[in-house]
């Protein structure tokens, strides 16, 4: 199962069962809501920056910065930040290829949101908090994730969530997003019940 625990939409392989969580105009409110309690915890948006995480968060960061600047009328500049060769499981998994790390400033004494879409282990943040370290020394770094699905490995809370979709591990949560998939979409599929005799 990815660490973000996202993927592709639709019902999955043969014998799972899919059911849609949120649909497009649920995380349109989940995100507006997000961008409002990110102006309201830092009094204002001059002083943000929002960081997508590959691949879903890009898309998603760019929409609550867009939106940030729309409410608060200051330009909220926004980027990506990639964490393959942040991973802690680099040496357990075939090699990523390298997705794009985009600074739009210098994120010093800044205050950085990074954005995800799902939030699960906590081992995908730890890995940018690890690649924020080498890009500067912001004055705070906050998490804004569109699900907290649980499971948590590490200690890490985000700040900002779109919804709490409490799973189990044999659930994954799919979500897709317009301009990177066909549509905005969160899905929780099971995976297939066991019959008799049969080995999981």
């Amino acid at each position: 199962m990815p660490l973000s625990g996202s993927g592709p939409s639709g019902p999955g392989s043969t014998g799972t069962a899919s059911t849609v969580v949120l649909d497009a105009a649920d995380i349109s409110r989940a995100l507006t809501r997000i961008t409002h309690e990110i102006i309201e915890k830092n009094r204002g948006a001059s002083q943000v920056v929002v960081l997508g995480i590959p691949t879903r968060g890009v898309e998603l960061g760019r929409r609550v910065a867009e939106r940030m600047s729309e409410v608060d009328g200051h330009p909220v500049p926004y980027g990506s930040l990639d964490i393959t060769m942040y991973r802690d499981d680099l040496r357990l998994k075939p090699a990523r290829a390298l997705e794009r790390t985009d600074i739009p400033v210098d994120l010093d004494d800044r205050i950085v949101v990074l954005v995800d879409d799902v939030l699960f282990s906590g081992r995908t943040i730890r890995a940018a908090l690890d690649a924020l370290n080498d890009l500067g020394r912001p004055r705070a770094v906050q998490l804004a994730v569109l699900v907290d699905r649980g499971h948590r490995q590490l200690p890490i809370r985000a700040d900002f969530v779109g919804k709490n979709l409490p799973t189990s591990l044999a659930e994954q949560v799919k979500v897709t997003v317009s301009g990177h998939d066909e549509r905005d979409e969160v899905r929780i599929v099971s995976a297939p019940k066991v019959g008799p005799g049969e080995i999981a």
